[in-house]
């Protein structure tokens, strides 16, 4: 079981890779109506106020992602694992209506890390480099998803699920089920 902390510094890495090697920020993205820049942006954008409101922390900011992405990325992304990396950080909580209180450092897992695990793939399918994640990972959150099926779609926040062939490995039906054509 990895910690928070060692989970948003390895996943992260991989997204940093996919923003250092973007080379057109307005290439549409998988998802309608982004572009590669909004996928950055997106990630930038709901944690600051899901942190304020939850648990009076206030992240440093960028220069804003339609200056310059990738400072913007960085200074968000060094700020939320400082956050993570500080020993306090589990023995805080974090309050929110929609799903109770929980320590700080799991609702960044559970919520923010993941969401940059996948909008990975959806940066590096817009802006044509390396789709691949890691396997294991995309299983784990697949099977973790899935039951909560009915109540991800009603959010809004995930499309309709894409059909992809049954014996399709699991980043492929990750990917479909979270409304993204992976093929």
């Amino acid at each position: 079981m990895m910690a928070p902390a060692d989970r948003h510094r390895w996943i992260a890495a991989a997204f940093t890779a996919r923003v250092d090697g973007a080379r057109d920020w307005d290439a549409p993205a998988p998802v309608d109506g982004w572009t590669a820049r909004d996928v950055v942006g997106h990630l930038i954008e709901w944690l600051p106020g899901l942190l304020q409101s939850g648990a009076g922390i206030t992240l440093p900011q960028g220069p804003g992602v339609n200056t310059d992405p990738v400072e913007s990325w960085r200074v968000h992304v060094t700020a939320v694992q400082n956050l993570l990396d500080d020993p306090e950080t589990p023995g805080r909580t974090l309050s929110n209506p929609h799903f109770g209180e929980v320590p700080l450092d799991q609702a960044v897992d559970r919520f923010y890390t993941t969401d940059v695990f996948m909008h990975t793939w959806d940066l590096a399918r817009a802006t044509g480099q390396d789709e691949r994640l890691d396997q294991d990972h995309c299983a784990e959150l697949l099977a973790a998803m899935e039951p909560m099926d009915a109540m991800l779609r009603s959010s809004g926040q995930y499309g309709p699920a894409v059909p992809v062939p049954p014996d399709a490995d699991p980043q492929t039906r990750l990917i479909a089920f979270i409304g993204r054509n992976p093929l």
